[in-house]
């Protein structure tokens, strides 16, 4: 009986397939362009959280960035040290364990596009600015 095994692309060709996912194409048209089964994209989009978050354009350098996620996974996948990540990003070694307790699935394992999008959810404001969402303010 077959086991599952994950799919062992490198992930430049994982992140490829989620920009093409943002700039609008269908997941089989992604899939077909970066050399992968559209069962694997879909795959890929299920384990990432079934969403695609898109991004709000340049944030602040002291934000993780998507590629910043994707060499920590990298690093932990070689059993890298939290320090050896965080070194080979340019972060500190808190900013790493944070990340990786804050963005982790329930199951323990990370998979960096999932924590990004989680991370962007979390950063949208959701409810209607106050200043704006009030009536005039009356002249007493």
């Amino acid at each position: 009986m077959p086991r599952y095994a994950p799919n062992k692309m490198p992930s430049s060709v994982k992140k490829r397939y989620f920009e093409l996912l943002r700039e609008g194409y269908k997941g089989a048209a992604a899939a077909r362009v970066v050399g992968v089964s559209a069962s694997c994209g879909s795959n890929w989009f299920i384990e990432a959280g079934s969403m695609i978050v898109p991004d709000t354009g340049l944030i602040s350098p002291r934000f993780l960035t998507q590629n910043d996620r994707i060499a920590i996974a990298d690093g932990l996948q070689a059993k890298q040290t939290f320090k050896e990540i965080a070194a080979s990003i340019g972060k500190s070694f808190q900013t790493v364990y944070r990340e990786i307790k804050r963005n982790a699935k329930p199951d323990g394992s990370y998979h960096p596009w999932w924590a990004h999008n989680q991370s962007l959810l979390r950063r949208r404001r959701p409810k209607e600015e106050k200043i704006r969402g009030s009536e005039r303010v009356s002249d007493a």
